[in-house]
């Protein structure tokens, strides 16, 4: 019986396949490059739960406004991770992460000068937009400039980025209240420092290309090879000299291409629920450890700023050594171990609150921040890796929806829960977030680290 003739690929598409397969002499650089946006979000998501206690000092806000300037941040980056993602894949990487960059420098500054609350979630809230988009864009440059199981191993560097920015943080906090700053400076000057970081990398972003990928889904195989030539040495010969008219890439088709092939289709449904509850454990119990440790007595404001901070210092240990373990456990082995790690030391946390053991408390807290830095290591990774390229953002920005969705919930509504049911049933009711990861992680998540996509 006759069988059927595979279709020659388009030079497009053999381009394509050759860049997402091949080694970019430059791309841990590059992969750095973009991991290090993270040290901005991290510092503006997680400096406000420092300060808050000083803005509660001098405005007095209902308990409500406090939420939403704590949390407006994550609901901007709702809108910004979606938004990012699609725009990353109509008018380009490159624009994106320094547009996104420019927008973080300006709007960190101006939450330094608020008049008043009200105005300081107005702020925040914008801010958010830039932040959910640089993170979706930074995947989609990481996942096209560097070889499998290389981006992997980058892209999961995503967490001990965030612990290294929030030990910077409380560190520079420390400072600020050992030497007595006034708590008006104290609060404004750390929300607005959050621009330097972000300038810092702008500067270096200045003279990063579009990626070659894109350039080629673009039909602009001009400025591919030109691209391909500076990043990887190479001048896709299976390319012509002359720009060619391609077919606009329809959005609405992301998800019904990814329902086509069983593997994507599984592992990104994966990627989505581990972000949900990553984000989920983490924004409740980890991101009000500060909180829950004045509230039930560990030790004074800059006792527990110190604790806090070699907590954040060991997770970023956790943060280093997740990924390194990943070309030898998987995707699913780092998963299953965090999510475990996470739940028991939940449950160890609720058990010292239940029993008012101080002692136990930081180390079942250090406990869960191993886990968690293990299981949302790859959470954005997987989906933005599965995903075609042409829907590379989009896949980006849709997961990372699912990681601010919570974020933006849990961080508004958790002191609430803490104040209804106590501290103990609250961290009892978090372990719910890592058994669902845990049992997503094991019935639904295939094996994807090498994965090839084009």
């Amino acid at each position: 019986m006759a069988t059927m003739a595979m279709a020659k690929p388009t030079a497009s598409e053999a381009a394509v396949r050759y860049l997402i397969t091949n080694y970019s002499p430059k791309g841990n650089k590059v992969g750095w490059l973009m991991m290090a946006s993270i040290l901005v979000e991290a510092w503006d998501l997680y400096s406000i739960a420092f300060v808050l206690i000083f803005i509660k000092e001098q405005y007095n806000p209902d308990p409500l406004m406090l939420g939403l300037a704590a949390a407006g941040t994550q609901g901007g980056a709702l809108i910004g991770a979606l938004l990012g993602g699609w725009l990353s894949d109509k008018i380009g990487r490159r624009v994106m992460f320094l547009v996104t960059m420019v927008m973080f420098i300006v709007l960190a500054l101006a939450q330094a000068f608020v008049p008043n609350v009200a105005w300081l979630v107005v702020i925040r809230f914008l801010l958010g937009i830039p932040l959910g988009s640089d993170i979706s864009t930074g995947y989609t440059y990481i996942m096209e400039s560097m070889a499998k199981g290389e981006r992997e191993v980058m892209g999961n560097r995503w967490q001990f980025m965030f612990a290294v920015g929030e030990v910077l943080t409380i560190g520079v906090i420390v400072i600020f209240l050992l030497v007595d700053m006034n708590h008006e400076m104290l609060w404004r000057v750390t929300l607005g420092l959050g621009a330097v970081p972000a300038l810092i990398i702008l500067i270096m972003r200045h003279d990063v290309p579009e990626t070659a990928v894109w350039l080629v889904q673009k039909g602009r195989y001009r400025e591919a090879k030109q691209v391909a030539r500076e990043m990887f040495n190479d001048n896709l010969d299976m390319l012509p000299d002359q720009d060619v008219v391609v077919p606009k890439v329809s959005t609405g088709a992301f998800l019904a291409d990814l329902k086509k092939d069983p593997i994507r289709w599984r592992a990104t449904v994966y990627g989505w629920i581990a972000c949900f509850m990553q984000a989920s454990e983490f924004s409740t119990f980890a991101f009000y450890l500060p909180v829950l440790f004045a509230m039930v007595g560990v030790s004074s404001i800059l006792g527990n700023n110190l604790v806090t901070m070699a907590l954040f210092a060991f997770a970023a240990l956790s943060g280093w050594v997740g990924p390194l373990l990943t070309p030898k456990i998987g995707h699913r082995g780092i998963s299953i171990a965090g999510f475990s790690i996470v739940l028991v030391s939940l449950l160890v946390a609720a058990f010292a609150l239940y029993t008012d053991n101080k002692m136990l408390l930081p180390f079942a807290a250090a406990a869960m921040l191993w886990g968690h830095y293990w299981d949302a290591s790859n959470c954005m990774t997987i989906p933005t890796m599965v995903a075609k390229p042409k829907y590379r953002g989009t896949a980006s920005g849709f997961a990372y929806m699912f990681v601010k969705l919570p974020s933006f919930l849990a961080i508004f509504l958790f002191p609430s829960l803490f104040a209804a049911i106590g501290q103990a049933n609250a961290t009892l009711f978090v372990a719910v977030f890592p058994l669902i990861g845990l049992l997503a992680a094991i019935f639904i998540l295939p094996e994807v680290y090498g994965y090839e996509n084009d």
